[in-house]
């Protein structure tokens, strides 16, 4: 049976493909899928939350010139299980925590969805939001 890949997979611009990979496999606990070091690109995957990493060499598509922080305004919702282990992890890497371990209850319609949830910021400046599902309640 053929591999299902998920339908949105985002793929990243990095400024040092070495590094990212680095923060993204021993920080954050995603795997290689596959990479390409010709063109400085990797996919990776955590529990099936998948991204491609990309240094711009050669054909990229960007619409106007890449400054630093990458990805200004988007954050990326990543599901994750042991969410304490992985918060640990990041507090010892010293990486950047933009929003310390919290519990968040959101509303949709008559329903509240419980998100247990840390936002960390990438070495680009993408904004990684890791949660765990805490369930649902009534609003």
């Amino acid at each position: 049976m053929p591999e299902v890949s998920p339908r949105l997979i985002p793929e990243l611009l990095v400024s040092d493909i070495a590094a990212s990979v680095r923060f993204y496999v021993d920080v954050l606990g995603f795997t290689i899928l596959y990479e390409r070091p010709e063109e400085c690109f990797a996919h990776l995957d955590r529990e099936g939350a998948r991204i491609m990493l990309e240094q711009p060499v050669g054909r990229t598509f960007l619409v106007g010139p890449l400054q630093h922080p990458y990805g200004l305004g988007m954050n990326l919702q990543i599901q994750a299980t042991a969410i304490d282990a992985l918060y640990a992890s990041v507090q010892a890497a010293g990486a950047l925590i933009v929003l310390p371990m919290e519990e968040k209850w959101y509303r949709r319609d008559e329903t509240q969805l419980g998100n247990r949830q840390f936002v960390v910021q990438d070495p680009d400046g993408y904004l990684l939001r890791f949660f765990e599902n805490l369930g649902t309640r009534p609003a």
